[in-house]
């Protein structure tokens, strides 16, 4: 593992690109490579949250309307919650990884 620790607001975290993903998830430089969620079992692409949401409810996650400004999904048999934002365009690595981690072997995350 590589990269640059980043504090801020509180928060450490591991930027393995600095000056490519800021802490706030905008794009800085102009060689960036985009992320993409894969559904490994499928080698499918991940494009909206349809498809994620058929995706995890197969695995078992359901899903919280608690929030309005948030997706949200449970697994009953965790204590895993998984939160993304409402709008798919702000969808970003950060939120990819934590669904890797939550359902191993399951997705990955990939450079195109």
């Amino acid at each position: 593992m590589s990269g640059v620790w980043v504090f801020k607001n509180g928060v450490v975290r591991l930027v393995e690109n600095p000056g490519v993903d800021s802490f706030d998830g905008s794009r800085q430089g102009s060689n960036t490579r985009r992320k993409l969620l894969i559904h490994t079992p499928s080698n499918e692409a991940i494009t909206s949250y349809a498809v994620l949401e058929h995706k995890l409810s197969i695995l078992g996650w359901e899903r919280y309307y608690d929030d309005p400004d948030l997706l949200q999904f449970h697994k009953r048999s965790t204590i895993h919650l998984i939160s993304l934002p409402k709008d798919f365009s702000k969808f970003k690595s950060m939120h990819m990884f934590d669904i890797v981690v939550k359902n191993r072997n399951m997705f990955e995350v990939r450079d195109v």
